[in-house]
């Protein structure tokens, strides 16, 4: 089966519109996450969030687009689309070739839209003109639409794993002969129907996010998309490239519909799992980009599972102190900043971290600091127990 490289990268979140200013922030120790999020929300000023500092009618008028059922969360991912196609040089052309797949994840969707399309549920009108957008596919069909893909698509939605899943299948697609080139990611907004749901669940934070401290008090939510081009390797020739993609495994706890077992099982297959895929034993695994949402339940059974596989815990953060949980992007966002740390070999700071909780004694990275990565996992779960990790490798 064909190796799997990343020879694309787009990305926008609460540190930047680009990788570059996403790169900048992690080195400066630069969070995302304010009170300050322009949000329609009774929240907003209260609670913090990973918000992006551009309104949708910026991007109506960057992508000369007037149709206003186009959500939030589709310019999100049309802005991180289109650079990751750029940066690896895909053209018009090569975007509408049928072994060029698109697997892309969601989980708010067109539901970013919910009191507009309500609204006109209640009015006399001849259709409501978010309807269209409504469906979690939206997203999707959308990019597919305007970039003329003739190949498969599809979207992803799990939860928390939803990009790192659709990653993932965009790998197997490669690798068992059905696409030779996948752009794969994941998008989110900021959104009231997810924040008063998370509200509901009690486990937004109302202080800057604290993963794996022992007074760790919830989560924030952020908003983010970001996008990889994967390429086989008889597709990719002398193209600039990131990393391999060399092990993944999906899972499942199968234990609580908004909780992981303590023992941390989900976890931990999928990162044994993954080290299978790859066919690598735990101590070759350099650094670990956690999920590490600051709940009480994640942070407690990942850090078991991760006690559970690695005889010697390596160098691990969570990046979510940056950006907040960006849900269905999450994991490609947290992708491409394991990438990041590959390619400039060097580590980011856990932000906010003071004592680590009893009984682990886990203390993540806390100073940005050179390291030599080998191989980078990266960890992503969801709702209903849907974990899944995968495995970057340097290529250099």
């Amino acid at each position: 089966m064909s190796r799997v490289f990343v020879t694309g990268i787009g990305i926008i979140s609460a540190l930047g519109s680009t990788l570059a200013e996403n790169r900048s922030a992690l080195l400066n120790g630069k969070s995302g996450i304010s009170l300050n999020a322009s949000l329609s929300s009774r929240y907003a000023g209260t609670l913090p969030f990973g918000a992006i500092g551009i309104d949708t009618g910026q991007w109506r008028e960057k992508f000369r687009i007037s149709h206003p059922g186009i959500t939030r969360t589709s310019f999100l991912a049309l802005h991180a689309f289109s650079d990751a196609v750029a940066d690896a040089e895909l053209s018009a052309a090569a975007l509408r070739d049928p072994r060029v797949a698109l697997v892309g994840a969601t989980t708010v969707g067109g539901m970013c839209l919910t009191d507009e399309l309500y609204r006109d549920t209640t009015e006399p009108c001849d259709g409501s003109p978010y309807l269209s957008s409504f469906d979690c596919a939206s997203v999707h069909l959308f990019l597919q639409s305007r970039f003329g893909m003739t190949g498969l698509a599809t979207t992803i939605n799990t939860a928390c794993s939803s990009s790192a899943n659709a990653i993932q299948y965009g790998a197997r697609l490669i690798r068992n002969g059905l696409a030779a080139t996948a752009i794969v990611g994941g998008t989110d907004s900021l959104a009231k129907f997810t924040i008063n749901g998370f509200h509901a669940l009690q486990i937004l934070s109302t202080a800057a996010c604290r993963p794996f401290d022992r007074d760790r008090a919830g989560l924030n939510l952020g908003e983010a998309a970001a996008f990889l081009v994967l390429e086989g390797e008889e597709t990719v020739a002398d193209k600039k490239v990131y990393a391999e993609l060399t092990g993944y495994c999906n899972s499942n706890d199968a234990f609580h519909p908004s909780a992981l077992s303590l023992r941390g099982d989900g976890p931990f297959l999928a990162m044994e799992g993954a080290l299978q895929t790859a066919g690598l034993e735990p101590t070759d695994i350099d650094f670990i980009n956690t999920h590490g949402t600051a709940t009480e339940n994640n942070d407690e059974a990942e850090g078991r599972a991760m006690l559970r596989l690695f005889p010697e815990l390596p160098p691990f953060l969570s990046t979510k102190s940056y950006t907040g949980h960006t849900l269905g992007a999450a994991g490609a966002v947290e992708a491409v900043y394991s990438i990041l740390s590959i390619r400039h070999q060097e580590l980011y700071a856990s932000l906010n971290f003071g004592e680590p909780i009893p009984d682990l004694g886990m203390r993540p990275v806390q100073a940005c600091q050179p390291h030599a990565i080998r191989h980078a996992m990266s960890n992503s779960f969801g709702f209903g127990g849907n974990c899944t990790s995968l495995i970057f490798s340097n290529v250099n």
